[in-house]
């Protein structure tokens, strides 16, 4: 089995269909583990929802803005915070496929038991640790938020900051307790301009912007092969994105 792991989607259908194309992605076969934030920015993320559930191996992680869709799911609720931050396109596109297809709700009912059951981080075998924000690796994950799993910065912050007073060439494991770690919702896409995935020390962050007008990041998890969509703001050019 290949094992896959793939950055913030943000709606980005037609990335999410590159990436999976380029790495000649087996639905049957490979494993793909989504690092969250499926939900907000581009059009089409009912579509990114079916398409994911076509994947037998899918491991989904669940981060910020799908918390937020769920909530509307659930309850309805609309907050700011969220509607200003790519949700607004996220209910119109839920809004268009309820009045254009017969089945809408129940597509709605599978994308809802989806995050649902979404884990709130995921260790593999050979003790990889996928989140979608981060984690305070001074004391054990299990006992953590699942609010602070989704929204820390602080990780990959000191991480980069640590990595700064040692040797580029040094292997260091700055993050204690696993091999790697690999992580999301910090957009690197606003820091290098070469829009690849940042590693540093043992973290990967594969947010590569493809909310805004950076590129999705699809990764082997273990040869480290990537693949990126186009730039995705191309894809959407008349779209605002988040």
């Amino acid at each position: 089995m290949r094992r896959f792991v793939v950055g913030d989607i943000h709606g980005a259908y037609l990335a999410l269909g590159q990436v999976l194309n380029l790495a000649k992605f087996n639905n049957r076969e490979d494993l793909l583990i989504c690092l969250g934030d499926v939900a907000d920015g581009w059009s089409q993320v009912p579509e990114c929802f079916e398409r994911l559930l076509k994947i037998k191996n899918l491991i989904y992680v669940i981060g910020n803005h799908d918390l937020w869709l769920l909530g509307y799911f659930k309850t309805g609720a609309t907050p700011t915070i969220w509607t200003s931050q790519g949700g607004k396109a996220t209910i119109n596109a839920y809004n268009r496929l309820l009045g254009e297809e017969d089945s809408g709700k129940e597509i709605l009912l599978r994308h809802k038991n989806l995050l649902e059951n979404a884990y709130p981080y995921y260790v593999t075998y050979d003790n990889k640790l996928f989140v979608h924000g981060g984690f305070d690796w001074h004391k054990p994950i299990k006992d953590q938020d699942v609010y602070n799993l989704i929204w820390d910065r602080k990780l990959f912050q000191v991480t980069c900051m640590w990595q700064e007073h040692y040797e580029e060439d040094k292997p260091l494991n700055i993050v204690k307790g696993y091999n790697e770690v690999f992580i999301g919702h910090t957009s690197t896409s606003f820091f290098d301009k070469t829009l690849k995935p940042v590693h540093v020390s043992n973290v990967w962050n594969l947010d590569q912007g493809a909310g805004w007008e950076g590129k999705l990041t699809l990764m082997n998890i273990d040869s480290k092969r990537y693949f990126q969509s186009d730039i995705v703001k191309t894809l959407y050019p008349n779209e605002r994105g988040r």
